[in-house]
């Protein structure tokens, strides 16, 4: 069986494709240039899911930046958030004085971007904002001020481009909606 076979068993259908994705990035990416022009941000990519949108967010911004990350989580191994945020791997730059932009590829509770906002702000960074790729607000647990975001989204179970089922499907290179009953199999 395929690859392509094994997806098209657990996808509904396509959100946003490759092209819709790039253009967010691109969009995106020039915001954040002319915003942090004359700057030196640090990116701080959450762990795992946002690997992919930070590194093709970063290539459309011209501006000199450094990258680190941090893993946090509220879920656990599960699919919905627990409530309790855990740092998991904390970053390994000073962020004192500095201006930090957390890029997330979903903003679901807010509760983990809550977190690491308020953690970065108490170790004395200058400024934090957030950039997301996918902000879902159907969810929405604290009022965590997200500055930019590619696009809104339903109460969808959403895999591909960093987003994952089960820590798989990330690599899907479109953002695709998870058929319901493959997520009612696995909670049985």
């Amino acid at each position: 069986m395929s690859k392509r076979d094994n997806i098209s068993k657990i996808i509904d259908h396509k959100l946003f494709t490759e092209d819709d994705i790039q253009q967010m990035c691109v969009s995106l990416g020039k915001q954040l240039t002319e915003d942090y022009a004359g700057k030196k941000p640090l990116v701080v990519g959450a762990l795992k899911g946002a690997i992919f949108f930070l590194t093709d967010l970063v290539r459309e911004m011209d501006v000199e930046e450094e990258i680190d990350f941090m893993d946090v989580s509220s879920y656990g191994n599960s699919f919905e958030s627990t409530g309790n945020v855990r740092l998991i791997s904390d970053l390994s730059t000073d962020v004192s004085g500095r201006d930090v932009l957390i890029v997330e590829d979903i903003v679901d509770t807010g509760l983990t971007l809550q977190y690491m906002k308020e953690l970065i702000l108490q170790r004395g960074a200058n400024s934090v904002k957030c950039c997301v790729l996918l902000n879902k607000e159907a969810n929405r647990a604290t009022d965590v001020e997200i500055e930019y975001y590619g696009s809104k989204v339903g109460n969808e179970f959403v895999v591909g481009y960093g987003l994952d089922f089960k820590n798989c499907y990330r690599n899907l290179r479109y953002i695709g909606v998870l058929k319901p009953e493959v997520i009612a199999q696995t909670a049985e």
